[in-house]
């Protein structure tokens, strides 16, 4: 029987016995390990998961946390700036031996569940970021200013409907406040200096704000 896990961003199709390595996890030499996303069990009767398949997990021991082979980066720019730079970087991976494969009852085995060190630092450390009520203050003061946003939006009228009123005239009469035919119909023409305004505009919102 094998399965399909997921960890790391990856997917790696695994049966008891295999050597495999993943990105490093948190756990050291000699620990037992479960993976729990799992997307497919094969064998005799294959179960796919949507996306994971309930209950199943995969068990494994770790070996040991090693690197991968060195890669190198070189960067040039010819032009202006004439630099050039050069890394190199062996990313760290956990080794590890499948032990068993769990078509069912992986969430009662009680086994370690396998999770990167970033997840593991990031739940150690969780309390630390939690403190900071600003967030969802500002979260909440957004939900409440936005009801009043979208009644603004629905309440406001089709300006370019009056003859001669186009997009770019309708954007700047909103932009002085004006939104609605009614409010269009109480501009003075002479007077007004947000944009020009034409008295048959003046005209034509009063008859369609009746």
């Amino acid at each position: 029987m094998f399965a399909v896990l997921k960890t790391g961003g990856k997917q790696y199709k695994v049966q008891a016995g295999d050597l495999l390595r993943v990105e490093l996890l948190a756990a050291e030499a000699g620990d037992k390990v479960q993976f729990n996303e799992i997307l497919m069990v094969g064998g005799d009767k294959p179960q796919f998961g949507t996306p994971l398949v309930e209950g199943a997990a995969v068990q494994a021991e770790v070996i040991d946390n090693i690197k991968a082979d060195k890669v190198i980066t070189y960067h040039k720019r010819r032009r202006k700036h004439s630099s050039q730079r050069t890394r190199g970087h062996r990313q760290q991976l956990t080794l590890l031996r499948v032990t068993d494969v769990l078509a069912t009852g992986g969430d009662k085995s009680g086994v370690k569940e396998a999770v990167g060190t970033a997840i593991a630092r990031r739940a150690a450390h969780g309390g630390k970021g939690e403190a900071a009520p600003a967030k969802p203050a500002k979260a909440a003061a957004a939900s409440k200013a936005a009801p009043k946003a979208d009644a603004a939006v629905a309440e406001a009228d089709d300006l370019k409907v009056i003859t001669g009123l186009g997009p770019a005239a309708e954007k700047k009469l909103n932009e002085a406040g004006i939104t609605t035919y009614a409010q269009l119909a109480s501009v003075d023409p002479e007077t007004f200096e947000a944009t020009k305004v034409k008295p048959d505009w003046v005209e034509q919102a009063k008859e369609l704000a009746k």
